[in-house]
Protein backbone atom coordinates (compact mmCIF):
# COMPACT_ATOMS: atom_id res chain seq x y z
CA UNK A 1 0.00 0.00 0.00
CA UNK A 2 1.49 3.34 -0.97
CA UNK A 3 2.22 5.76 1.63
CA UNK A 4 0.98 9.81 0.81
CA UNK A 5 1.91 12.59 3.27
CA UNK A 6 -0.49 15.61 2.67
CA UNK A 7 0.52 18.87 4.27
CA UNK A 8 -1.69 22.11 4.27
CA UNK A 9 -3.29 24.42 6.75
CA UNK A 10 -6.57 24.10 5.39
CA UNK A 11 -8.41 21.34 6.97
CA UNK A 12 -11.00 20.99 4.65
CA UNK A 13 -8.77 20.60 2.04
CA UNK A 14 -6.76 18.09 4.00
CA UNK A 15 -9.98 16.04 4.77
CA UNK A 16 -11.22 15.51 0.93
CA UNK A 17 -7.92 14.80 -0.66
CA UNK A 18 -7.88 12.71 2.36
CA UNK A 19 -11.12 10.69 1.77
CA UNK A 20 -10.51 10.85 -1.97
CA UNK A 21 -6.71 9.23 -1.57
CA UNK A 22 -8.41 6.60 0.72
CA UNK A 23 -10.92 5.54 -1.46
CA UNK A 24 -8.17 4.77 -4.04
CA UNK A 25 -6.20 2.19 -1.83
CA UNK A 26 -3.67 4.94 -0.45
CA UNK A 27 -2.80 4.75 3.38
CA UNK A 28 -2.79 8.63 4.14
CA UNK A 29 -0.83 10.58 6.19
CA UNK A 30 -1.62 14.01 7.32
CA UNK A 31 0.08 17.26 8.51
CA UNK A 32 -1.06 21.09 9.04
CA UNK A 33 2.73 23.03 9.49
CA UNK A 34 6.37 22.54 8.06
CA UNK A 35 7.68 21.53 10.99
CA UNK A 36 5.19 18.71 11.52
CA UNK A 37 5.62 17.82 7.65
CA UNK A 38 9.31 16.98 8.08
CA UNK A 39 8.32 14.88 11.80
CA UNK A 40 6.04 12.67 9.52
CA UNK A 41 8.44 12.07 6.58
CA UNK A 42 11.28 10.90 9.23
CA UNK A 43 8.46 8.68 11.23
CA UNK A 44 6.46 7.07 8.34
CA UNK A 45 8.77 7.43 5.03
CA UNK A 46 6.04 8.27 2.27
CA UNK A 47 5.90 7.19 -1.06
CA UNK A 48 4.60 10.46 -2.17
CA UNK A 49 4.02 14.21 -0.57
CA UNK A 50 0.92 16.83 -1.25
CA UNK A 51 3.13 19.85 -0.02
CA UNK A 52 1.38 23.34 0.31
CA UNK A 53 3.42 26.50 -0.39
CA UNK A 54 2.07 28.61 2.34
CA UNK A 55 2.38 26.87 5.82
CA UNK A 56 2.74 27.47 8.99
CA UNK A 57 6.33 27.63 11.09
CA UNK A 58 7.95 26.36 8.11
CA UNK A 59 6.99 26.96 4.59
CA UNK A 60 6.22 25.11 1.87
CA UNK A 61 9.95 25.56 0.09
CA UNK A 62 11.59 25.03 3.05
CA UNK A 63 10.39 21.72 3.67
CA UNK A 64 10.90 20.81 0.51
CA UNK A 65 14.58 21.99 0.20
CA UNK A 66 15.02 19.95 3.63
CA UNK A 67 13.53 17.27 2.49
CA UNK A 68 15.87 17.44 -0.64
CA UNK A 69 18.83 17.67 1.31
CA UNK A 70 18.67 13.33 2.62
CA UNK A 71 15.80 11.94 0.39
CA UNK A 72 14.27 11.52 -2.93
CA UNK A 73 10.75 11.64 -2.03
CA UNK A 74 8.30 12.61 -5.57
CA UNK A 75 6.81 16.02 -4.16
CA UNK A 76 3.73 17.57 -5.39
CA UNK A 77 3.31 21.45 -4.66
CA UNK A 78 -0.13 22.82 -3.93
CA UNK A 79 0.45 27.12 -4.16
CA UNK A 80 -3.17 29.72 -3.87
CA UNK A 81 -0.52 32.02 -6.56
CA UNK A 82 -0.11 32.06 -9.90
CA UNK A 83 2.99 33.72 -9.81
CA UNK A 84 5.74 32.03 -12.76
CA UNK A 85 8.82 32.31 -9.56
CA UNK A 86 6.78 30.39 -7.73
CA UNK A 87 6.04 27.52 -10.07
CA UNK A 88 10.04 27.64 -10.96
CA UNK A 89 11.57 28.03 -7.54
CA UNK A 90 9.36 24.77 -6.59
CA UNK A 91 10.79 22.99 -9.69
CA UNK A 92 13.90 23.96 -8.91
CA UNK A 93 14.00 22.95 -5.30
CA UNK A 94 13.35 19.72 -6.55
CA UNK A 95 9.64 19.57 -6.53
CA UNK A 96 8.43 16.83 -9.00
CA UNK A 97 5.09 18.44 -9.20
CA UNK A 98 2.96 21.69 -9.01
CA UNK A 99 -0.53 22.19 -8.97
CA UNK A 100 -2.74 25.69 -8.22
CA UNK A 101 -5.75 26.11 -6.20
CA UNK A 102 -8.43 26.10 -6.66
CA UNK A 103 -8.04 22.25 -7.97
CA UNK A 104 -10.27 18.95 -8.17
CA UNK A 105 -9.56 16.01 -5.78
CA UNK A 106 -9.78 14.27 -9.08
CA UNK A 107 -6.86 16.39 -10.66
CA UNK A 108 -4.52 15.59 -7.57
CA UNK A 109 -5.45 11.65 -7.75
CA UNK A 110 -4.65 11.64 -11.12
CA UNK A 111 -0.94 13.32 -10.62
CA UNK A 112 -0.53 11.18 -7.64
CA UNK A 113 -1.30 8.34 -9.94
CA UNK A 114 0.70 9.03 -12.30
CA UNK A 115 3.69 10.30 -10.99
CA UNK A 116 3.56 6.68 -8.75
CA UNK A 117 3.23 4.65 -11.92
CA UNK A 118 6.21 6.38 -13.60
CA UNK A 119 8.40 5.94 -10.34
CA UNK A 120 7.24 2.19 -9.74
CA UNK A 121 8.07 1.62 -14.04
CA UNK A 122 12.00 3.28 -13.24
CA UNK A 123 12.04 1.18 -10.39
CA UNK A 124 11.27 -2.20 -12.42
CA UNK A 125 13.83 -0.94 -15.14
CA UNK A 126 16.41 -0.49 -12.71
CA UNK A 127 16.18 -4.57 -12.56
CA UNK A 128 16.35 -5.15 -15.50
CA UNK A 129 19.04 -2.69 -16.93
CA UNK A 130 22.03 -3.73 -15.66
CA UNK A 131 25.20 -2.44 -15.83
CA UNK A 132 26.86 1.08 -15.83
CA UNK A 133 26.46 3.80 -18.95
CA UNK A 134 28.87 5.85 -19.30
CA UNK A 135 29.34 8.97 -21.86
CA UNK A 136 32.33 11.05 -21.50
CA UNK A 137 32.57 12.33 -17.73
CA UNK A 138 29.22 11.21 -16.84
CA UNK A 139 28.42 7.70 -15.42
CA UNK A 140 25.20 5.96 -14.24
CA UNK A 141 25.32 2.72 -11.83
CA UNK A 142 21.96 1.59 -13.51
CA UNK A 143 21.96 -0.87 -10.57
CA UNK A 144 22.40 1.44 -7.84
CA UNK A 145 20.55 4.26 -9.59
CA UNK A 146 23.69 6.81 -9.08
CA UNK A 147 25.18 9.15 -10.74
CA UNK A 148 29.05 10.76 -11.25
CA UNK A 149 30.84 13.37 -13.06
CA UNK A 150 34.19 13.11 -13.44
CA UNK A 151 34.57 10.04 -11.09
CA UNK A 152 32.77 12.33 -8.20
CA UNK A 153 29.54 11.43 -7.08
CA UNK A 154 26.28 13.62 -8.12
CA UNK A 155 22.99 13.47 -6.39
CA UNK A 156 20.39 13.77 -8.64
CA UNK A 157 16.75 13.59 -7.52
CA UNK A 158 13.94 10.88 -9.29
CA UNK A 159 13.31 13.41 -11.83
CA UNK A 160 16.41 14.35 -12.98
CA UNK A 161 18.23 10.84 -12.94
CA UNK A 162 14.92 9.88 -15.51
CA UNK A 163 16.12 12.54 -17.66
CA UNK A 164 19.57 12.35 -17.51
CA UNK A 165 19.30 8.72 -18.34
CA UNK A 166 17.19 8.83 -21.08
CA UNK A 167 18.99 11.51 -23.02
CA UNK A 168 22.35 9.33 -22.48
CA UNK A 169 20.15 6.19 -24.20
CA UNK A 170 19.69 8.50 -27.31
CA UNK A 171 22.66 10.27 -27.95
CA UNK A 172 22.69 12.82 -30.68
CA UNK A 173 18.85 12.71 -30.74
CA UNK A 174 16.93 16.13 -30.29
CA UNK A 175 13.82 15.79 -27.95
CA UNK A 176 11.25 18.38 -27.94
CA UNK A 177 10.00 19.34 -24.41
CA UNK A 178 6.55 17.98 -25.13
CA UNK A 179 8.36 15.17 -26.01
CA UNK A 180 10.50 14.70 -22.57
CA UNK A 181 7.51 15.66 -20.73
CA UNK A 182 5.41 12.60 -22.20
CA UNK A 183 8.63 10.61 -22.02
CA UNK A 184 10.16 11.27 -18.73
CA UNK A 185 7.63 12.79 -16.91
CA UNK A 186 5.42 9.94 -18.02
CA UNK A 187 1.77 12.18 -18.51
CA UNK A 188 0.79 14.81 -20.27
CA UNK A 189 1.52 17.90 -18.10
CA UNK A 190 -0.79 20.37 -17.02
CA UNK A 191 1.03 23.52 -17.45
CA UNK A 192 3.71 24.90 -18.88
CA UNK A 193 6.44 23.55 -20.16
CA UNK A 194 8.87 25.54 -17.81
CA UNK A 195 9.52 22.35 -15.98
CA UNK A 196 11.79 20.70 -18.66
CA UNK A 197 13.94 23.57 -18.71
CA UNK A 198 14.07 24.24 -15.21
CA UNK A 199 15.28 20.37 -14.74
CA UNK A 200 17.23 20.83 -17.27
CA UNK A 201 19.57 23.47 -15.89
CA UNK A 202 19.74 21.68 -12.17
CA UNK A 203 21.39 19.05 -14.28
CA UNK A 204 23.51 21.48 -15.78
CA UNK A 205 24.68 22.95 -12.52
CA UNK A 206 25.66 19.44 -11.39
CA UNK A 207 26.75 18.10 -14.75
CA UNK A 208 28.54 20.54 -16.60
CA UNK A 209 31.80 22.68 -15.69
CA UNK A 210 30.67 26.19 -17.11
CA UNK A 211 26.69 25.76 -17.13
CA UNK A 212 26.39 28.82 -19.11
CA UNK A 213 28.74 26.92 -21.89
CA UNK A 214 27.12 23.27 -22.12
CA UNK A 215 28.99 20.11 -23.50
CA UNK A 216 26.97 17.50 -22.47
CA UNK A 217 22.93 18.64 -22.33
CA UNK A 218 22.96 21.00 -25.51
CA UNK A 219 19.80 22.96 -26.07
CA UNK A 220 18.97 22.94 -30.43
CA UNK A 221 17.25 26.47 -30.32
CA UNK A 222 13.84 26.70 -31.17
CA UNK A 223 13.47 22.80 -30.83
CA UNK A 224 14.71 21.13 -28.00
CA UNK A 225 17.92 19.14 -25.66
CA UNK A 226 20.17 16.61 -26.50
CA UNK A 227 23.01 14.81 -25.07
CA UNK A 228 26.39 14.79 -27.14
CA UNK A 229 29.97 14.72 -25.48
CA UNK A 230 32.08 16.66 -28.22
Amino acid sequence: MKKILIVDDEKPIVEILQYNLEKEGYLVHTAYDGEEALRMVGENDPDLIVLDIMLPKKDGFTVCREIRATRDIPIIMLTAKELETDKVLGLELGADDYVTKPFSAREITARIRAILRRSDAGSKRLQTEQGKLSIGPVTVDRDLMQVSFQEQPVELTFREYNLLLFLMNRPGFIFSREQLLNQVWGYEYVGEERTVDVTVRRLREKLENNPAKPEIIHTKRGVGYYFKWR
